[in-house]
């Protein structure tokens, strides 16, 4: 999983920069906020950060699905970036499950634990859409 998203990161990473698009001004908290989720929850066990995984990864496919109807939608079609978050969206739904393989909804308080994070995830990218 750390090899496709360190992939997923580069691949935006310059796209964002052929394509001049204006990168959220909200980057550097949702690095410390990513990292301070991952780490928090690895901390209260596997299962935890196996339900993270899980409600993260819930929250971005929704969110690369919503994507995809938008450039789908478009009178032009980008096929290159329709393929690139078709392929991104495809590898979430993978960890997404990797996830739940390795126990995730055995994590204590399982589904308000996702609700929270999930919640939380939808609230990034709404805010990272505007900001």
């Amino acid at each position: 999983m750390w090899e496709q998203e360190k992939a997923h990161l580069e691949l935006f990473e310059r796209l964002v920069k052929e394509r001049r698009v204006r990168p959220t001004a909200l980057m550097p908290l949702w690095n410390i906020a990513g990292y301070a989720l991952g780490a928090g929850s690895a901390l209260l066990g596997k299962e935890a950060a196996m339900a993270c995984t899980v409600a993260v990864e819930q929250a971005i496919g929704e969110h690369y699905n919503d994507q995809l109807r938008e450039l789908l939608n478009r009178e032009e079609k980008d096929e290159e970036l329709l393929k690139s978050i078709k392929d991104c969206r495809d590898d979430e739904l993978d960890h997404l499950e990797t996830g739940l393989e390795h126990d995730a909804e055995q994590a204590p308080g399982y589904e308000i634990f996702s609700q929270i994070i999930r919640t939380g995830c939808k609230t990034a990218i709404w805010l990272s859409e505007r900001i």
